[in-house]
């Protein structure tokens, strides 16, 4: 009809509604508290992707010394792809914000990311949040939900704790890699999904495969691309640049000016073997520059393991403190160094 053609024809003009006759205000004002409604959240939305395009930046990412900029190296390139990426790296050393700088980066920039980490989530609700369910698929599963992978379509989902995943969720990840499909929990419908998938995890995955507690076809299904993430004792040249991002953004966020830092504190920062690296290294410039004096962070302002933190009985590569032997050995070491 007539009638039917005009609302199609304005609806797809813009407009969010239509009130048939007759016109009672009850219905006038819920037509217009829904478009408000869906105005701001659309305007919310906008301004959360523009805020993520200065957050997840290239120029975000501190690179001074040699490992860290051979790494932005390789996340400049990856970003234009859709390949498949596996970061490794202890905990702290910055695999989200990479995989998010990675993703707005690319041409999937205005499509979701979306963060899962599979260590957070017990084993019997993740595959429901990663493959979604069908109502009644059980108990409490009162509604259909679709799940992050559906959600992600065209855009990246970040898999971090890759390791945690059991057998079962293994298989099924594989098949996503692989066929870009699934079923929900308790579906028999396929979904397909348009997704890159970078994975994270602070594991050996090769030494969980030799032990079978990984799977090998999955393995090397993520391992397309491999990104390490370098320790912040191994880095050290960046610590200095941490510090001044740091203490800037929380200088700013607390109406603080704190702007010098004690020699002392700073060579403790320096020779710290930082093992929950960065994001330790930001809570404990947030803690000094609340507990800071006027505009100077002071080593009192350090907590207490970090003032006395002794590099010469600490083990680098393991993160435990030296043996009794390994210290007198070093030493030994050292003597015939200097004859």
């Amino acid at each position: 009809s007539h009638e039917t053609e005009l609302v199609v024809r304005i609806i797809k003009q813009g407009a969010v509604d239509f009130i048939a006759k007759p016109y009672s205000p009850e219905r006038i004002e819920h037509a217009i508290s829904q478009a408000l409604e869906k105005r701001s959240l659309r305007n919310e939305i906008d301004y959360l992707r523009r805020q993520q395009n200065i957050v997840y930046d290239f120029d975000r990412i501190l690179a001074v010394s040699p490992v860290m900029k051979k790494v932005l190296t390789t996340v400049r390139k990856l970003a234009d792809n859709n390949s498949t990426i596996l970061m490794t790296g202890e905990t702290g050393t910055g695999k989200s914000f990479l995989a998010g700088t990675i993703h707005y980066n690319s041409p999937r920039r205005h499509k979701p990311f979306v963060m899962i980490n599979c260590a957070n989530i017990p084993e019997t609700l993740l595959e429901s949040e990663l493959f979604g369910h069908e109502r009644g698929a059980f108990t409490g599963a009162l509604k259909t939900r679709a799940g992050r992978f559906e959600q992600a379509n065209e855009g990246t989902v970040f898999l971090d704790e890759i390791g945690e995943l059991s057998p079962a969720l293994q298989a099924k990840l594989l098949r996503v890699l692989e066929e870009k499909a699934f079923e929900r929990v308790g579906g028999n419908q396929t979904i397909h999904s348009d997704i890159r998938i970078i994975a994270a995890t602070n594991r050996i995955l090769e030494q969980q495969v030799a032990d079978g507690a990984f799977r090998e076809d999955l393995y090397y299904r993520l391992n397309v691309v491999t990104i390490y993430l370098p320790p912040l004792r191994e880095r050290r040249e960046d610590i200095p640049e941490l510090i001044s991002h740091f203490l800037n953004a929380y200088n700013e966020a607390n109406d603080r000016y704190v702007v010098h830092i004690e020699t002392k504190a700073m060579e403790a920062m320096q020779k710290y073997h930082w093992p929950g690296n960065v994001r330790e290294l930001e809570n404990i410039i947030e803690r000094a520059t609340a507990l800071a004096k006027e505009e100077r962070i002071e080593s009192d302002d350090l907590p207490p393991d970090l003032k006395d933190f002794n590099a010469f009985t600490f083990h680098r590569k393991t993160g435990r403190l030296k043996t009794l032997e390994e210290i007198e050995q070093e030493y030994i070491q050292w003597v015939l160094e200097q004859v």
